[in-house]
């Protein structure tokens, strides 16, 4: 699959925005030191690229899968993407076991840094986070938040800010306000695959899954965004797995 650089909510973010909240480039590379900088301790979990979705290269990632994180082009206006699936607007039983952060306009580029929030957030249960760390105290105080409150507190955090602008400059693509990706993840919470991306208004069922099956379930999902913007080549694919297991 193609690797584009950098991701973006939007092309008209506002400049503080996007200076505050710089795209993140899409390999594993930046969001492993990202994501170990904040708290996860290196040998539990590590992005890894997928190379393709065919049956062969699926296989060949490291399991379990606890998310799949795809970096894919603003879709045009007259996109098909998203699928016509029901948003989630159940209880607040579902809502708890979901985590999921929004994301507003003042989070500028910050969609790489809300699908790992999404990632790791959903995989709690699967990782030991550093005690008093960032993503230790950033899950901590907004565990009882809703997903607009959530996106507020991440918008005023000084050290995830500055975390996500240091991983932003360790990639290998220049900096720039205006681009044209964008981040979504997808997990499996008890037993159903969801699509998390914080500019819908909540996560979207896609079925059922588990951490065995998470990679194969989300592919043919991923197959059909990939058909309704015909016109890329500029798709990544990365999953988080658990090291050592």
């Amino acid at each position: 699959m193609a690797q584009p650089s950098s991701s973006s909510p939007s092309a008209s973010a506002p400049a503080a925005a996007g200076e505050r909240w710089p795209a993140l480039e899409s390999t594993p590379e930046v969001f492993n030191q990202f994501m170990w900088s904040l708290g996860v301790p290196e040998d539990d979990l590590e992005f890894h690229d997928v190379y393709g979705l065919d049956a062969d290269a699926v296989s060949m990632v490291p399991q379990p899968v606890l998310a799949v994180i795809l970096c894919f082009p603003d879709p045009p206006q007259d996109a098909s993407y998203p699928p016509k699936q029901p948003l989630f607007s159940g209880g607040k039983e579902t809502g708890d076991q979901v985590y999921f952060i929004k994301q507003i306009e003042s989070l500028g580029n910050a969609c790489g840094t809300v699908a790992l929030l999404h990632a790791v957030g959903n995989a709690s249960s699967e990782v030991s986070l550093v005690e008093n760390s960032c993503l230790d105290l950033f899950f901590k105080s907004t565990s009882s938040m809703d997903p607009y409150e959530r996106a507020v507190f991440l918008e005023k955090d000084d050290a995830m800010a500055r975390a996500h602008s240091l991983a932003a400059s360790t990639g290998i693509t220049e900096l720039n306000d205006v681009v044209d990706e964008h981040y979504v993840c997808f997990v499996a919470v008890n037993g159903t695959l969801y699509e998390l991306d914080g500019m819908k208004d909540g996560p979207i069922k896609h079925g059922p899954s588990s951490s065995i099956s998470l990679l194969q379930d989300v592919v043919p999902v991923i197959k059909a965004i990939m058909c309704s913007i015909p016109n890329s080549i500029n798709f990544n694919l990365m999953v988080l797995s658990r090291e050592g297991k």
